[in-house]
């Protein structure tokens, strides 16, 4: 397994009471739109407009989310095509009171951009 984050640290969070189920492990669900957050502010950044999520491929838990981890998630944009952006999310958990840092999971995820009328839109050169 990995032991070091690929891509741009984008978001840190911490997982709460509300967010785990009965024995202490945060919901998979919870750790992806934490993910797809992530997304969504990379990609609108790089579309510098509006995104939206088109896909997410190949999703698998390797290691569990507890009470009291912060999640960190980590996006690499691999991919700008005419108006969609593809990147590659890792999500991470510093351990609870600890230096320890542990893969989760990763996917991959396409956003489209979109114009003021929620239409597909070209994605603008980079600046």
């Amino acid at each position: 397994m990995d032991n070091r984050p690929s891509g741009e640290l984008t978001l840190r969070t911490l997982a709460m009471p509300g967010d785990a189920n009965a024995a202490g492990d945060i919901f998979g669900g919870w750790v992806m739109a934490q993910m797809d957050l992530s997304c969504g502010i990379r990609a609108a950044e790089r579309a510098r407009g509006r995104v939206v999520t088109a896909a997410v491929r190949e999703m698998a838990f390797a290691l569990p989310v507890k009470i009291g981890d912060t999640l960190c998630i980590y996006t690499d944009i691999t991919r700008v095509g005419r108006t969609s952006i593809t990147l590659k999310v890792e999500a991470w958990a510093q351990r609870y009171l600890s230096p320890l840092m542990e893969k989760v999971t990763d996917a991959t995820f396409v956003m489209v951009a979109l114009d003021s009328a929620g239409k597909p839109t070209p994605v603008p050169p980079e600046a």
